[in-house]
């Protein structure tokens, strides 16, 4: 009786595994392709009405009018007339693959214990099975930067593809940033008798400061120094101070992001990117005139405060922009509401922004903010061919319906749970057979 028993539970388990699976990874580029027809959105600001798109070997290899005479021979060529096509969505700054259900301590691991853990690598927890992926991938979002949190120096992010079998497969550009999180001046605390927040001085930003201070002091001597025993946590600060990984500077204030520039700046960091919010416009001048890129928030949130313009989310990114900052959006909080990353963008195109602006935020400014724009971000020959076709205008949730979509070449599946969820209870209720 036990034995059957134990059969059935075991028959159960691997029936609902086999239905949670994430699609299957698919093969590398065997055959040139050539999109024939479709509205390209270059990503950096242009447009082509009636266009040819075509790659081999996971790499872009023409990009013209189709009114010009171009050679099609060897080419499977794929009509999508009257349908757009975009360079792959990148999402910067998120957890994916680094949780799963954030309310499972087991299922998140993107953090660890202690303040300075510079030599943490999200590269190597990344989850390649994880069914944010498929959903993600579903409205666009090709690339994403995995990043670890925590602590003052949380370690360093890479950019993954939105598919491969393993963290090795899925690894598209390694180790390329290392993630600050300036301490903050105020604290925010809740009154819980009446749900109000108020802000209270940070009686240890001084010593947390300093303890920054210290350890790039040490990173700063480590480097210089003639010999050496291998220290993991300077050894992996090199990188900032060599120009081969651009730091990213959290901060919340605008005295805060002033001085964490400025502090990076003393010890001749080459690379500095900042993300933060509003307080970003606070500064837009500094930020302009030291080249510094912002990442901000996602449009679709509340005020920062109570006397805020309650549009001013929407308004944002628009406003950096015409500042002459290199602005890209990203997304805080629930992992799942990071696939609106597309919409993020369509909003801020209602509120002051040229819609094809609003799309490099979303591809080549990001790209160029994370060091990966010479092999993606925009479409042009010699690029990664990762892109994809929408039905319609991919910034707006109504039209954005993926018929089609490649990373490095492969074309992937784009089914997920949440579309075999639509089709099972279409099914049931009479609205599909």
């Amino acid at each position: 009786m036990k034995k059957i028993l134990y059969s059935l539970l075991l028959s159960s388990f691997l029936v609902s595994t086999l239905k949670a699976q994430v699609p299957v990874p698919v093969k590398a580029q065997d055959k040139p392709i050539m999109l024939v027809g479709g509205v390209a959105h270059l990503g950096n600001g242009q447009v082509i009405q009636n266009s040819v798109i075509g790659f081999d070997k996971g790499k872009i290899t023409v990009v013209s009018d189709a009114g010009t005479n171009t050679n099609r021979d060897g080419y499977e060529v794929i009509p999508i007339d009257g349908k757009h096509v975009y360079p792959g969505f990148i999402l910067p700054n998120s957890l994916v693959g680094l949780q799963e259900v954030s309310a499972v301590r087991a299922m998140s691991d993107f953090s660890e214990q202690g303040e300075i853990n510079p030599n943490v690598r999200s590269i190597i927890s990344y989850n390649t099975d994880s069914e944010q992926i498929a959903a993600f991938r579903f409205n666009g979002i090709l690339l994403a930067e995995t990043t670890p949190t925590g602590g003052r120096i949380s370690g360093t992010s890479s950019v993954v593809e939105m598919e491969g079998w393993n963290w090795e497969d899925a690894a598209h550009t390694m180790d390329m940033g290392m993630h600050l999180q300036w301490p903050s001046r105020m604290n925010s605390v809740r009154d819980f008798s009446t749900f109000a927040i108020r802000l209270e001085p940070n009686k240890n930003y001084e010593q947390q400061s300093a303890e920054l201070v210290d350890h790039f002091k040490d990173a700063i001597a480590y480097g210089n120094a003639p010999t050496k025993v291998t220290n993991l946590k300077l050894e992996a600060m090199q990188g900032i101070f060599e120009g081969t990984q651009t730091l990213f500077i959290h901060a919340s204030g605008a005295k805060e992001i002033v001085e964490s520039v400025k502090f990076a700046q003393s010890y001749n960091v080459k690379k500095i990117v900042v993300l933060a919010g509003s307080s970003s416009l606070m500064v837009k001048d500094f930020l302009k005139d030291n080249n510094i890129g912002v990442i901000i928030p996602p449009t679709h949130r509340m005020p920062e405060s109570p006397d805020s313009d309650v549009y001013g989310p929407y308004k944002l990114p628009g406003q950096l922009a015409k500042a002459g900052i290199t602005v890209a959006l990203s997304h805080q909080g629930m992992l799942g509401h990071s696939r609106n990353l597309p919409f993020f963008a369509g909003t801020a195109a209602s509120y002051g922004l040229d819609k094809e602006e609003a799309l490099k935020m979303i591809t080549s400014n990001t790209a160029k903010l994370l060091g990966i724009d010479d092999r993606v971000g925009t479409l042009e020959t010699g690029k990664d061919a990762t892109l994809f076709v929408s039905e319609g205008d991919a910034l707006d949730f109504r039209t954005n319906i993926l018929s089609h979509a490649f990373i490095s070449g492969k074309q992937i599946t784009l089914d997920n749970k949440h579309q075999e969820l639509y089709r099972r209870y279409s099914r049931k209720y009479g609205h599909i057979e």
